[in-house]
């Protein structure tokens, strides 16, 4: 054998090694690299209570997504670590591979499973009323708050929608403390917040406030992920949902709404 087929045969084998090694690394399922690490990479802003955000008093990550991230981790047998980042960069950061999973309130949209695949859905929710516990009017749209006085945070996507609305005196607030306050002492006759977060605002307060109607379309969250991990999509979904068959999950929920969020939102 001459030097020169010798030498072009060796470069062949060297290809043929580097495309069954690339094309090796890129059939690894994500299941297979977590396993092996023995650690679930989990990213949440960590500054979104009460779904992430840090113990003013400990400095330690916590929040009702640190739970479910540990109760999913604790099911695929590994744990967690979690990355904290701005929401404008959360998908980027997923997209370059810095972590496995998003915990942060992703809304499942045609537009991003274009991108990423999704787990099933882990929390449910919509628009929604709060009204207080003595009030017998029948609010159950938000045409039934024409000639009244409707009260929200300001900026929010919940203005835009109330202002779409002819008629209903849209009261602006910088934080639902203030629209609480004013709806408990018949300043305002309603208000309007994520039917997640009416839950946690009616847990934790005193005032005499239930939840009203749902408003609007229902949305659903998930778990972005990379695409092309059918094994990981199989053990994370079913990690799911052996949390919301064994009580787990409910139970984590129950801790930070005082209600399950993985249903679809009623009014109390």
């Amino acid at each position: 054998m001459t030097t020169a087929k010798f030498s072009t045969l060796t470069k062949m084998a060297a290809a043929l090694l580097i495309s069954s090694v690339t094309v090796s690394a890129f059939a690894t399922d994500l299941l297979d690299t977590i396993k092996s690490r023995g650690i679930l990479k989990v990213a949440m802003e960590g500054n979104y209570p009460p779904f992430n955000f840090k113990d003013p008093k400990t400095g330690q990550l916590t929040g009702f997504e640190v739970d479910v991230a540990n109760l999913i981790a604790a099911k695929l047998g590994v744990k967690t670590e979690f990355t904290t980042t701005e929401w404008s960069g959360i998908l980027a950061g997923l997209g370059a591979n810095k972590y496995d999973v998003i915990l942060n309130q992703v809304g499942i949209t045609d537009e991003r499973k274009k991108a990423f695949d999704f787990s099933v859905p882990y929390t449910i929710s919509s628009a929604q009323l709060i009204i207080r516990k003595d009030e017998k009017r029948n609010f159950t749209s938000l045409e039934d708050l024409k000639g009244l006085k409707l009260g929200l945070g300001q900026g929010t996507n919940f203005e835009q929608k109330a202002k779409s609305v002819p008629g209903i005196d849209v009261k602006t607030y910088p934080g639902s403390p203030e629209y609480l306050s004013d709806l408990a002492n018949g300043r305002i006759d309603a208000a309007l917040n994520d039917s997640l977060l009416v839950g946690y605002l009616l847990k934790n307060t005193a005032l005499p406030l239930k939840a009203g109607a749902p408003i609007g379309s229902i949305d659903k969250i998930g778990i972005p992920f990379q695409k092309g991990n059918p094994k990981f999509q199989a053990a994370l979904d079913k990690a799911i949902e052996d949390t919301l068959k064994d009580g787990s999950f409910k139970k984590v929920s129950i801790k930070w709404f005082g209600i399950d969020v993985s249903k679809p939102p009623t009014a109390k």
